[in-house]
């Protein structure tokens, strides 16, 4: 019995003690949640599975909210805090969310001004914070079928142009975005002086570039011309190509995570992890990303998850 008695009360201590230890001792912080967003094309999701990844691989939660919406919308998402971060493009910044603002043009003809002036306004404003960005240019483009080109003598958008005033055939696939932004297909016809007629255009509510290049490849509707972006995976594997911008109309987009301003005041480790992973992302590693999952179907995360294996990035 004495034993017994003995042995309930060693028991007793020794759980009084762990106890205590635990108590006294810094409990683990948990990091996050986060809720990553992400754009509703192809690249959108890769880029923003690329940042969800790397992160939970340093023990952050994470919480998946892809394919936000378009870039209105995911913006909205982010400045009410639905979403903590997403991934954006530099020229966005300053063509969009503060339009108003006057600019020397220079800055966006210049990645690095680009940057550092988008991620400036977007601190002292709203409280946002710009990580560095990837060093591809996913610019806005017109990508013709290669026959096409050939046959008409058309590389640039400047003889394009001059087809299409000389009552040429042309039927353009893009998103209702690229047609009214004034930055993305109206930039392009005040720069070389043409104008589309609503008969020369396909819009689609998707911003997904493998489908309006699909359209383009196919004929679907009539259409021989596409939106596209500079980092597509689909251009090549369709035999499509991407007519030269010689005036240089388009503002250089470099994809970048942005983040709610509390986030990374909270965990400013964040920088350390993300900046690393979009530095590898040049646009041959960009394309190719892409045409994984737009050409050969393959799920987003899973592309994501594979290139951060091989590039060492996580386990």
């Amino acid at each position: 019995m004495r034993r017994q008695v003995a042995l309930f009360v060693a028991l007793a201590l020794v759980g009084t003690m762990l106890v205590g230890c635990e108590a006294d001792g810094p409990a683990e912080e948990v990091k996050g949640p986060i809720t990553v967003g992400s754009k509703i094309d192809v690249e959108g999701p890769v880029l923003g599975y690329l940042m969800a990844i790397a992160l939970e691989d340093e023990g952050f939660e994470v919480v998946d909210s892809m394919r936000t919406g378009a870039t209105d919308v995911v913006r909205r998402a982010l400045l009410a805090g639905e979403i903590d971060a997403y991934p954006e493009y530099t020229a966005n910044a300053l063509t969009v969310f503060y339009a108003d603002e006057t600019l020397d043009p220079a800055v966006l003809k210049d990645a690095r001004a680009t940057y550092e002036t988008a991620a400036e306004f977007d601190l002292e404003n709203e409280n946002i914070v710009w990580l560095e960005p990837a060093p591809a240019n996913n610019t806005w483009a017109v990508a013709v079928p290669r026959e096409f080109a050939d046959d008409n003598a058309i590389s640039t958008l400047e003889e394009w142009a001059s087809y299409i005033n000389d009552g040429g055939e042309v039927k353009v696939a893009g998103s209702q975005e690229f047609f009214d932004r004034d930055d993305a297909m109206p930039a392009f016809e005040e720069a070389y002086g043409f104008s589309l007629t609503a008969d020369q255009r396909l819009s689609l509510a998707t911003g997904d570039t493998a489908v309006t290049a699909k359209a383009a490849a196919e004929g679907t509707d009539g259409v021989n011309a596409a939106m596209a972006y500079g980092t597509d995976g689909t251009i090549a594997a369709l035999d499509l190509f991407v007519l030269e911008d010689p005036l240089g109309v388009q503002p250089i987009y470099q994809p970048a995570p942005v983040f709610r301003g509390e986030v990374i005041e909270r965990y400013p480790e964040i920088r350390g992890i993300l900046e690393p992973v979009f530095a590898r992302l040049d646009l041959e590693t960009l394309q190719s990303l892409n045409a994984k999952v737009a050409l050969e179907g393959r799920d987003a995360r899973d592309v994501a998850e594979e290139w951060l294996r091989s590039e060492g990035f996580i386990d």
